[in-house]
C-alpha cells in the first residue's frame, strides 16, 4: 500500500511539472478558455448577487466570442492570480493588472484593454497630491501597483495594505487611515454611489496601462487575445461597453 502511495505521488508530481500553458490552437480545439479574476473590484470585476459581472468580465465575453470560445470563470484573491497563472492553473487572468517591469518578468501581457492609474482619495479635502501625503497613513490593496507606487512616496508616515480594495476603502471610511489609493474609475464610482460619505477625489499618483496576462512565453494566446480585443475596438462594441460603465472610451490612446 505504501509503495502504491509513493508511485501515485510520483505520478502526480510528474504531472505537475509536465503541465504547460495551453496554446491558442489547443484552446480553440477545446472550445473553452479558463479565465481567472478577482470578483471584488467594481466596476471592473465583481459579483452582482451570485452573478460575476463588470467591465472586464463583459469585455472578456466579447473577446472570447471573437476568438470562437466560451469562458469558464475562476475567482480568487488578487495576490494569487498571477501565481496560479504561472502554475498553469488557468489560461488567462483579467483583473486590472497594470503592466509593470516586475510583473512582465513572470508573465506575458496582452495588449492593454484600458488606461487608468492610481488616484488619491481622502476625507480631508486638503489631501490631494503626493506632497499632501507627507506624514499620513495610506491604505492600499496587497499585491497591486498602487502599493508599489505608494511605497515610492518616502514622506508618508505609514502604508497599510489590505487583502481587498474594499477593505482599504473601509479603512478610509472609518478614518483608520488618512488616504486611500486605488484606480481612478473605482474612485469615481465609489464617490458617485456614496455622495454623502465624504470621499474627496484628489490627483493621480501615477498613470498605467492595464492588460490581461497569460503564462510567460505563451505568445500564441497573447496574440490571439490581442487580435480579438482589437476587433472589439474596431467594431464599436468596446466603445459601447466602455460608455456603459464609464460614460467615456477608456482605451489607451
Amino acid at each position: 500500500m505504501k509503495l502504491l502511495k509513493v508511485v501515485a505521488s510520483a505520478v502526480a508530481l510528474c504531472a505537475v511539472f509536465a503541465a504547460q500553458a495551453r496554446t491558442f490552437d489547443e484552446i480553440k480545439k477545446d472550445g473553452k478558455i479558463l479565465i481567472a479574476t478577482e470578483g471584488q473590484f467594481a466596476p471592473f470585476n465583481f459579483f452582482n448577487g451570485t452573478t460575476l459581472t463588470g467591465f472586464e468580465v463583459e469585455l472578456a465575453e466579447l473577446v472570447a466570442k471573437k476568438m470562437g470560445v466560451t469562458i469558464q470563470w475562476k475567482t480568487l484573491g488578487f495576490d494569487a492570480l498571477l501565481t496560479g497563472l504561472r502554475q498553469d492553473r488557468w489560461d488567462l487572468v483579467i483583473a486590472s493588472h497594470g503592466i509593470t517591469e516586475e510583473r512582465a518578468k513572470a508573465v506575458t501581457f496582452t495588449q492593454p484593454h484600458y488606461c487608468s492609474g492610481g488616484m488619491i482619495i481622502a476625507m480631508d479635502p486638503a489631501i490631494r497630491s503626493a506632497k499632501d501625503l507627507t506624514g499620513k497613513v495610506v491604505a492600499v490593496q496587497t499585491g497591486t501597483s498602487y502599493l508599489e507606487n505608494v511605497q515610492k512616496v518616502s514622506s508618508i508616515k505609514e502604508m497599510k495594505n489590505f487583502p481587498t480594495d474594499v477593505d482599504a476603502r473601509s479603512a478610509l471610511n472609518s478614518r483608520r487611515v488618512d488616504a486611500w489609493v486605488t484606480d481612478r474609475f473605482v474612485a469615481k464610482a465609489v464617490a458617485d454611489k456614496n455622495p454623502n460619505a465624504g470621499f474627496k477625489l484628489g490627483e493621480m499618483l501615477f498613470i498605467e496601462r492595464i492588460a490581461a496576462a497569460v503564462a510567460k512565453g505563451n505568445q500564441s494566446l497573447a496574440e490571439g487575445w490581442s487580435k480579438a480585443l482589437a476587433d472589439t475596438m474596431a467594431d464599436g462594441s468596446y466603445t459601447q461597453l466602455s460608455k456603459k460603465y464609464f460614460n467615456e472610451d477608456v482605451r489607451c490612446n
